[in-house]
């Protein structure tokens, strides 16, 4: 008699009368004992020998891997054995048995008096092992103290001379991007460019416009990730284009830091209290806020996958839950290790904490629907792993939470080349270039695995020297260039080895979201001594300078009619209230409380009349002589 068991198998009983009898025959045989020739009876013999302590001398006889197989089923919700999560912690298979010429198990090992129906365990069966049986070791993350100095690319490529395809490696440098001090100096140079109203985003995608992409660029430590380069042709073009200065005017619109007016972002309270708060705070809003954020779905960014607004979309996962999903496996990573992303990758699936980006991925394609669908096996890992990378990369990276290793992503990887309609694309997605990345004091802070945050101090390396007239010369040739980038932002270049401190230059740098404590730490480790007096009293002097003045928002200036009507208003008792003078006949209103002026203006018996746009002069193309 056949069951179905959608729900797990109740008894080890009903496992075995859904069995074969040749399938019963051979676990019989098994038992070292005579098997029977009925069906039953071979059931009968096989309950038998997995009866009271016998289950337990069994269980003993199985090898590590085996071992290992039964207690993550005993362990699990699931009680199935899952192949691919077994495969990413161990590294293979546990044995089932010999297998025949075509890759069908025929003889079961005594791993198979554990599991029946699809590898599944019986439910009493469990119950039974749950009594003895260990709970399997924990899933690990393998994590380097130093990364290589170059990564090696595999390739592919086909030599006309020979007419072979050639296969191997190539040694490809890795940029390194340290986040987590270009992150909190980012998000402040952000902040101000929307109350200067220079972002202007779509009311429909919320994505920034080019102008306002080209404009974050400029301000971004050493420009985005990955610069312009010409294209090979119209149908081949290697540019990841923006990530850092695509992602940041989504995170700040869905932490509730900016919001649309008209075409163009305004702070809302929130944002103009970041700019004067400690930026890690802030940070840690935006993730958080990121999480379950609906603004954008990351997987829209990997633009060779077509149908995600067609027939695809009603198969998509929630996003929250792939993004706690990724956030959890975060978690797991030691702070400040290299971790290599298909390791990260590894672990997410060993740990069953793996992303599925789609319920459905046939409606999802590359070109055309019917060849190019990712329903194909094995297409949906590959989508799968690329949501994960754009999460990280594109978002947590942006944050500061990681520093990232990267190559460009033109053939760095090249698991997607089998896919029908991927012979012209240069990468499957922008961040396909992500190789390595680190966990920052940010990042363990964001995520929860530590309460407080403690900003990374700076490398003591003396390759510096403060002079007491204030100059910075450089001691070596051990000056490395985001040192440079560094000097060049705080202070004014004299020479190729010389910069000057200036107050206007520091003043500049603070604007565009630097600290003088940030400046300072960085001056004493590259100069491994402490300041002279006059670069401590530079410093101090901008310092208090920077928090003489504060800004208090956007106002309205009101013009009266004369200096007495203007008078009579802010002295009035209903109106002064919201209002300043501002010379004879002018008077400021702050924005917030630009309602209640108005209120107050009307009950003293005024209105704020509306600005006349005075129509511009224009000049005559034949001007006639002007009468005498």
């Amino acid at each position: 008699m056949n069951y179905r068991f959608d729900d797990g198998i109740p008894t080890l009983e009903l496992a075995l009368d859904s069995m074969t009898a040749d399938d019963l025959r051979q676990l019989a045989a098994l038992t070292g004992k005579k098997v029977p020739n009925r069906k039953g009876d071979m059931a009968a013999l096989i309950v038998q020998h997995l009866a009271g302590e016998r289950l337990r001398t069994v269980w003993e006889c199985l090898d590590e891997l085996q071992c290992a197989a039964v207690a993550e089923a005993v362990h699990s919700q699931s009680s199935k054995f899952e192949p691919g999560r077994f495969r990413a912690k161990y590294g293979r298979d546990p044995d089932w048995g010999p297998a025949d010429r075509f890759g069908h198990s025929r003889t079961p090992s005594v791993l198979r008096f554990f599991f029946y129906k699809d590898r599944g365990m019986p439910d009493d069966l469990k119950a039974r092992l749950l009594k003895f049986v260990p709970a399997p070791r924990r899933a690990a993350i393998a994590a380097l103290d130093r990364l290589p100095p170059v990564y090696q690319r595999p390739f592919e490529r086909w030599n006309a001379i020979q007419k072979t395809r050639e296969k191997g490696t190539e040694d490809v440098p890795l940029a390194v991007h340290e986040t987590e001090r270009a992150a909190e100096r980012e998000l402040l140079s952000v902040l101000r460019l929307v109350d200067a109203g220079k972002v202007s985003v779509s009311g429909m995608t919320r994505r920034a416009s080019t102008s306002t992409v080209d404009a974050i660029s400029a301000i971004l430590d050493r420009g985005d990730y990955y610069p312009h380069v010409p294209p090979k042709s119209k149908w081949y073009d290697e540019n990841a284009g923006p990530i850092r200065a695509f992602a940041w005017p989504l995170l700040i619109q869905a932490g509730g830091l900016a919001q649309l007016s008209g075409t163009r972002l305004q702070l809302t309270k929130a944002g103009r209290r970041a700019l004067s708060e400690p930026p890690a705070g802030t940070i840690r809003t935006l993730w958080t806020k990121w999480m379950d954020t609906t603004i954008l779905d990351e997987l829209a960014r990997i633009e060779c996958v077509k149908g995600q607004t067609g027939k695809g979309k009603r198969g998509l996962t929630a996003v929250s839950g792939r993004r706690r999903a990724i956030a959890g496996s975060l978690a797991d990573c030691p702070p400040g290790g290299w971790i290599a992303t298909d390791e990260f990758l590894r672990h997410m699936r060993a740990t069953g904490n793996d992303v599925a980006v789609t319920r459905d991925a046939w409606g999802l394609y590359i070109c055309e629907q019917q060849f190019g669908s990712l329903g194909y096996d094995g297409n949906e890992r590959i989508l799968d792993q690329r949501y994960v990378l754009s999460l990280l990369f594109e978002y947590a990276a942006t944050l500061g939470m990681l520093d990232v290793a990267l190559i460009p992503p033109a053939g760095a990887r090249r698991d997607f080349r089998g896919m029908w309609g991927t012979d012209e694309l240069p990468f499957f997605s922008r961040y396909d270039g992500l190789m390595y990345f680190r966990l920052t004091p940010l990042g363990a802070y964001c995520l929860g695995v530590e309460s407080n945050y403690q900003p990374a101090p700076v490398e003591v390396k003396p390759v510096l020297r403060v002079l007491s007239n204030l100059d910075i010369a450089a001691t070596g040739s051990d000056l490395e260039q985001s040192d440079r980038l560094a000097l060049n932002a705080y202070a004014t270049p004299v020479s190729d080895f010389v910069w000057r401190l200036e107050a206007g230059k520091l003043l500049a740098a603070i604007e565009a979201g630097r600290q003088v404590e940030e400046i300072r730490a960085f001056l004493a480790a590259r100069s491994g001594a402490a300041l002279p007096d006059t670069a401590t009293r530079l410093l101090d002097d901008v310092a208090g300078r920077t928090t003489k003045v504060h800004d208090r928002g956007l106002a309205r200036l009101v013009e009266c009619a004369d200096p007495a009507l203007a008078a009579l208003i802010a002295n009035d008792t209903r109106t002064r209230k919201h209002c300043m003078r501002a010379g004879e006949r002018h008077l400021v209103v702050a924005s917030s409380s630009e309602a209640a002026f108005r209120r107050a203006l009307r009950d003293a018996g005024y209105l704020l009349a509306a600005e006349v746009k005075r129509p511009a002069r224009t000049r005559s193309a034949n001007p006639q002589p002007a009468e005498e």
